[in-house]
């Protein structure tokens, strides 16, 4: 069993950047960031593999988040940066054994950290 506990939520003004961080209570080989807005279906926003650095980010955040991972604090990152409005979701760390952009392939879910972007 795996605890993640997510960090760093809070409100921005659009343009500005915030910093995620989802501490794990194990060892996970993949770690990624989900996020859902309020009344949509949760999304994929990026990923991290823990054993060979490759990384998939989602086409809507691509080049301004920065997913990263600290394997001996077994903690992983989301830098958020240039934010929009759009972006104003709870997000979500999860980890499992599969490198993947679907939700259901991930075992271990975070509460959640509100990211609020004002325009």
């Amino acid at each position: 069993q795996v605890q993640l506990v997510e960090s760093g939520g809070g409100l921005v003004q659009a343009g500005e950047s915030l910093r995620l961080s989802c501490a794990a209570s194990g060892r996970s080989f993949v770690m990624g960031w989900f996020r859902q807005a309020p009344e949509k279906e949760r999304e994929f926003a990026a990923t991290i593999s823990g054993i060979t650095g490759r990384i998939n980010y989602a086409d809507s955040v691509k080049g301004r988040f920065i997913i990263s991972r600290d394997n001996a604090k077994n903690t992983v990152y989301l830098q958020m940066n240039s934010l929009k409005p759009e972006d104003t979701a709870v997000y979500f760390c999860a980890a499992g054994p599969l490198f993947s952009t679907r939700s259901n392939d991930y075992i271990y879910w975070g509460q959640g950290t509100q990211v609020t972007v004002s325009s």
